[in-house]
């Protein structure tokens, strides 16, 4: 039976773990129907020019299936929620055609937050769990490009989900297993979800408090320590919540996020350097609730969380005063 996939957003994330899909669906090595919920631009664009995606290693073009918010009908059996956090009531309101009553939603948003507020919209039995792994950006002219080689999608059944939920899992690990993607269908996706937020958390932190790299913040006298500092306060936030992170994937995290000459450094940066919306909040200020209730004095988020604020503080000052 065909799996059909509706696919919120054809950018970084969307167009690159959607595009893979559709490309092996193309090919004949999936039984999925990929489809594009896009805004009209780049609904045109992607008519006219197809999806192009490059990659470290070269890269695919190919035509697929875009679709319009009043073209949607309720005919998907999962909807792909590539969104960034702060769109998070817009694309809620708009996969909405696009559900039918067994229809499951699977989250690709960074953090944890979203969950409460997807579940009170379509119930915990259709949200199932996922995360990515992915440095990547949609370029000027509207190809999605792949920055490094990391390409992972990790997602899973959680507690409330309905029974269903496992079949469609299992199809969709079986048409990513036709990918080139790293697949995971964990047994534990909350782990895996907690895993993440723990090591971006400490990431968008850091580089965007120190607008720079974490090799730059390496090279300093106490860039290492006050990284760490950081990663222990996520640390305990993970621990009170019931999801300690396992000794050598601490240890992994903590030697990547202190790599002297790495150029490694969070999105949230990018965009806070090129003056648009973060998930600061989403991550940054969430973690920093999360380490507080369990009893951190969370210094270096709290200092990584206010640094965020002021320079929103500022740009909304200095528009109004244009």
């Amino acid at each position: 039976m065909t799996l059909r996939i509706l696919v919120l957003g054809a950018g970084a994330t969307g167009g690159y773990f959607g595009g893979r899909l559709a490309q092996a669906a193309q090919q004949g090595k999936a039984d999925v129907d990929v489809r594009f919920l896009v805004r009209p631009a780049r609904a045109e664009r992607l008519r006219r020019d197809g999806l192009r995606v490059r990659t470290p290693d070269g890269g695919f073009a190919l035509p697929v299936h875009a679709l319009l918010h009043t073209e949607l009908e309720p005919v998907h059996d999962l909807v792909l929620l590539s969104c960034k956090a702060y769109d998070l009531e817009s694309s809620i309101l708009a996969v909405y055609p696009g559900l039918h009553r067994d229809t499951l939603v699977l989250p690709l948003l960074n953090g944890l937050a979203h969950f409460e507020r997807l579940d009170r919209e379509f119930g915990a039995a259709r949200v199932v769990g996922g995360c990515c792994h992915i440095a990547g950006r949609l370029a000027p002219d509207g190809a999605v490009e792949q920055l490094t080689a990391l390409e992972r999608i990790t997602f899973g059944a959680r507690p409330a989900n309905a029974a269903h939920a496992g079949a469609v899992l299992a199809a969709l690990e079986a048409a990513f297993r036709a990918t080139p993607v790293g697949v995971k269908h964990s047994a534990d996706v909350l782990q895996d979800i907690w895993d993440k937020f723990v090591m971006l958390a400490t990431l968008a932190g850091m580089t965007c408090l120190m607008r720079a790299a974490v090799g730059d913040i390496a090279a300093t006298d106490d860039g290492r320590a006050l990284t760490l500092r950081m990663l222990d306060e996520c640390l305990a936030a993970a621990r009170h919540a019931g999801h300690p992170m396992a000794p050598e994937v601490r240890d992994a995290t903590a030697a990547m996020l202190t790599s002297k000459g790495s150029a490694f450094s969070a999105s949230m940066l990018r965009d806070l350097e090129g003056g648009g919306p973060t998930e600061g909040a989403h991550i940054v200020g969430d973690m920093l609730a999360r380490a507080r209730a369990a009893g951190s004095d969370a210094a270096m988020l709290a200092s990584a969380w206010t640094h965020l604020q002021a320079r929103d503080a500022r740009v909304a000052r200095e528009r109004g005063s244009a």
